[in-house]
């Protein structure tokens, strides 16, 4: 993935909601709409796994989106190793 911004995509078939009555500890409760949430699973999954992140929108409201985050690659293949220098007889100790 580019480090360019893209649009959020939205979990289709997931909603979010939190009671404001509810305990601190008690986060919200998921509603999941079942036809919806499988054609989104199945259109966006990788590697059996599909990342949805629970957010809280300027509005306040909460709502689920596709994590799209990748780690990047190319990094990862920059990545290298520094071997120690080899050791001499000759050392001072």
């Amino acid at each position: 993935m580019s480090n360019t911004k893209q649009d959020p995509i939205f979990a289709d078939g997931f909603i979010l909601k939190r009671n404001e009555n509810a305990p601190e500890w008690v986060i919200g409760s998921l509603s999941i709409k079942v036809d919806e949430a499988i054609a989104f699973l199945k259109s966006n999954e990788k590697k059996g796994w599909v990342n949805i992140e629970m957010k809280t929108g300027k509005s306040g409201k909460p709502y689920c989106q596709l994590d799209t985050w990748e780690p990047n690659k190319d990094a990862a293949k920059k990545k290298t190793v520094v071997e120690a220098p080899p050791q001499t007889e000759d050392a001072p100790f």
